[in-house]
Formats: structure tokens, C-alpha cells, sequence
């Protein structure tokens, strides 16, 4: 198997804001791995919240080139190589999430099938609830980033007919924001405080919230908040609280359970399609409403996520809606819905001359 790194930045459509910080390019590390005729993507974004650079991701992935490139995905599966991988990588995520996207992606090519048809037939989908038509997978929600209020608004009229929205709060008018842009749309909205409340200001704010046809809120409290906090913000919140910084890894869900009423997963950070799935499955045993989010990535990861709808409640799955120029072809996102490429794999290639653009050393 021969192992290929792809660096690039992705431009924004428009900066993009949150409580912690403003971006207008993403970095973007994409793993291609071929074997057999064929080739599979992978992809992660740098996150400076954790710490997580092209050089820094570049790098990891280097040192596991030699296990990777003699690694036989005709006869093992990418869960072997993946727990190789953690080891060896020693729990560093980010990088591990590209390398087991790639190798799902050239595994299911190597036997013609689309990744998730793939699942589907060896049984992963099998469980309660879950649905397997595509006219039933969730829609995806369209992000608003912080700004000024009028920004705000624009971005909403920039993307009218959207089912769902979402948008990102943690200022000081954080309810009157969501007022404001509910006077111009009746779709669903759903709120995420990136870790900006307290639990008094997460309680008072979901009783405002739900009269404002807000779905639930997302990740209120800091990761570190005391167990009480999060406790009492689970029993006295006029509205469901998803977890997503507090839901990093697998060993993270069963301690969502009774904290939070849903758990938000991001491959990036927990290590790819392996173990979100894993996560996934064990959440909705649990009875946590499930929820799948990304980054701002390319149609490279988007693709890769969209993969697992059959096992979503909610999917915010926008990354590369919010970029200007996309050097992947996968799956496409029309006003939240999502549409598969009928290709084997997760169904990406690259867009070559966009790609060349973008292109980084």
C-alpha cells in the first residue's frame, strides 16, 4: 500500500467566528492511500484549540508510514490497521482520523461498494431505529459563525430554505441574537455556546431559547465544569444539552450519560470512522440522541462522516459548504440535504485544477 500526503488551505467564503476565535483559512492534511488500481482519501484540519498543526499532523503521519505501507487491506480491515495505528501513534487523534478515513475508503473500493452499502451489508446498521433509506437520514444544519447581528442576519438570507440552523453564541446578547434571526425564518434553530456559559446563564438561557423554537443546546458549560454544574444544567435545562467537547473519545460517552442528553461526535477527534461508529452504536444503547459534526474541512472528510447517517438523530455535516473553493468532489449538502456520489468508497476525487490552487509545499 503506498501512502501520499496532500497539504492545502482552504479558503472561507467569509471569516468564520467563534467564543474562542475568528478564522479565514482552514489547513487541510489529505491522506491518500493506494493499493490495487485504486486510491482512498482521508482528511483532518488544523485546530489550534487542539493544538493540532499541518507540520505537527504531517509529521505523525510520517512516522507511521512504514506500518501503514506494509499493511494488506486485501486481507485485513481497517479496524486491525486502526489499532495499530493508536498505539503507535500513542492517542494522537487528528492524524490517526485522515489515515482510517483513507483506509475505509480504499477498502470499501477494493470491493466495489460504497462504503456505507458496504456497513450495511456486513450488518453494522442492524440496530434499533436506525434507518437505512436515504429519504430518512437527518438533514444537515447550516452554521452561523459569530458577528455582528446584522452579519448575522446576512449570512441567514445568504443561505435562505434551509431546514435547520445552527448558530454559534457565547456573546453578551446571546438571546437576542437568536431573536433577531427568528423574525426572518421558521426553521428549526439549534445553539451552541462553545463552552461560554455558566450553568445559571444556561438554565435562564434555555427557557428563552425554547420559545424560540430552538432544538437544544450544545455544549454550554466548559469541558472542565464540576459534575454538579453539569448534573444540574441536565435536570433544570427547558431544553436538551449536547455534549461535544466533553465527548471526545469512546471512553467519553458512558460519562455523557445522565449529564447529557445527546452526544455530539467528530472523527477528528476521536479517530475516524472506527471508533465513531463504535461511539454511536454505544450512545443510542444508552438512549443519547446521536449527533454527527465536523470541521471546516473539504468534501474529503464531509464525505467520510456522511458515511454514518444511518446511525444519526442530527447531522451538522456544513464544513465544506463554508468554504469558497473545495479541492474534493464527494457528497453534495443542497439547502441541508444530502446527496451521495454513487462512487465505491466514500465516493471522492480530487477536483484537480481546484486542487492544484490550492495546493501548499
Amino acid at each position: 500500500m503506498r501512502l501520499t500526503l496532500h497539504r492545502f488551505a482552504l479558503p472561507l467564503a467569509r471569516p468564520f467566528t467563534i467564543s474562542r476565535g475568528s478564522i479565514d483559512t482552514r489547513g487541510s492534511l489529505i491522506v491518500e492511500l493506494s493499493d490495487g488500481g485504486q486510491t482512498g482519501l482521508g482528511e483532518v484540519t488544523e485546530n489550534s484549540y487542539y493544538d493540532q498543526t499541518l507540520d505537527s499532523m504531517s509529521a505523525a503521519v510520517e512516522g507511521v508510514r512504514s506500518l501503514v505501507e506494509r499493511f494488506d487491506l486485501t486481507v485485513g480491515r481497517p479496524e486491525e490497521l486502526w489499532s495499530e495505528l493508536a498505539s503507535a501513534l500513542g492517542g494522537n487523534m487528528f492524524p490517526l482520523c485522515a489515515l482510517d478515513q483513507a483506509a475505509h475508503d480504499l477498502h470499501a473500493r477494493l470491493q466495489g461498494l460504497p462504503l456505507r452499502a458496504l456497513w450495511s451489508r456486513d450488518g453494522l446498521f442492524t440496530l434499533p431505529g436506525v434507518a437505512e433509506a436515504t429519504s430518512s437520514f437527518p438533514d444537515s444544519s447550516y452554521t452561523i459563525g459569530i458577528d455582528t447581528p446584522d452579519e448575522m442576519l446576512a449570512r441567514l438570507d445568504e443561505r435562505p430554505g434551509w431546514s435547520v440552523y445552527k448558530i454559534k453564541l457565547g456573546t453578551p446578547n446571546d438571546v437576542e441574537i437568536v431573536r433577531r434571526l427568528r423574525d426572518h425564518t421558521d426553521a428549526l434553530f439549534r445553539v451552541d455556546a462553545n463552552c461560554a456559559w455558566t450553568a445559571e446563564e444556561t438554565i435562564e438561557n434555555s427557557k428563552a431559547l425554547a420559545e424560540l423554537n430552538v432544538e437544544f443546546i450544545e455544549q454550554p458549560l466548559p469541558a472542565d465544569a464540576s459534575d454538579d454544574d453539569k448534573r444540574i444544567v441536565f435536570e433544570q435545562s427547558a431544553l436538551p444539552i449536547v455534549a461535544d467537547e466533553n465527548c471526545l473519545v469512546e471512553a467519553n460517552v458512558e460519562l455523557c450519560h445522565g449529564r447529557f442528553h445527546g452526544v455530539n461526535v467528530k472523527l477528528s477527534k476521536c479517530g475516524g470512522l472506527t471508533p465513531a461508529l463504535r461511539m454511536l452504536k454505544q450512545a443510542r444503547s444508552l438512549g443519547l440522541r446521536t449527533m454527527l459534526g465536523c470541521m471546516i474541512e473539504s468534501s474529503a472528510g464531509i464525505s467520510a462522516a456522511a458515511q454514518l447517517l444511518p446511525l444519526l438523530d442530527y447531522a451538522d455535516l456544513d464544513g465544506a459548504v463554508l468554504l469558497r473553493e473545495d479541492p474534493v468532489r464527494g457528497v453534495r449538502i443542497k439547502k441541508g440535504r444530502i446527496e451521495f456520489s454513487m462512487r465505491p468508497g466514500t465516493g471522492v476525487e480530487f477536483e484537480t485544477e481546484i486542487a492544484n490552487r490550492l495546493r501548499l509545499p
